[in-house]
């Protein structure tokens, strides 16, 4: 697990950073080839430049956000963002975390994605990039 990514699970509360432990160890389990930091004060993985996955503390719990999510078409990914492809589950205990789900998103994450890489030099416009 990258180093700030330790610093930032370790300074949530012990039941947050129980799932956030979690999560980062599923997620780096899984996405071998990425590159993790982070990113707008919370832990996000990329793959070739583009972010994938991250989480971060909110109020209703640990938000568990796919960039392309939307397009995974599925039911447990409920929270979809408005303006771009994201969704996202809340968690607020361990046991609500069913690691075969994730690790299918995280399958998922690799086959489809959208360019948020480049969203800036496209004004704001989305691509498909797989």
């Amino acid at each position: 697990m990258q180093t700030d990514i330790q610093t930032y699970n370790r300074n949530q509360s012990s039941s947050d950073k129980e799932i956030c432990d979690k999560l980062s160890e599923i997620i780096d389990s899984q996405l071998i080839e990425s590159e993790s930091k982070i990113w707008h004060a919370h832990p996000v993985w990329f793959l070739n430049g583009n972010p994938i996955v991250g989480y971060s503390i909110q109020k209703k719990g640990i938000r568990l956000m796919f960039w392309s999510g939307a397009d995974f078409d599925e039911e447990n990914l409920s929270i979809r963002g408005e303006k771009f492809k994201d969704a996202s589950i809340f968690y607020n205990h361990i046991s609500e975390i069913e690691i075969k789900d994730v690790l299918r998103w995280l399958q998922k994450s690799k086959e489809i994605q959208w360019d948020y890489k480049n969203i800036v030099k496209r004004k704001g416009k989305l691509e498909k990039l797989k």
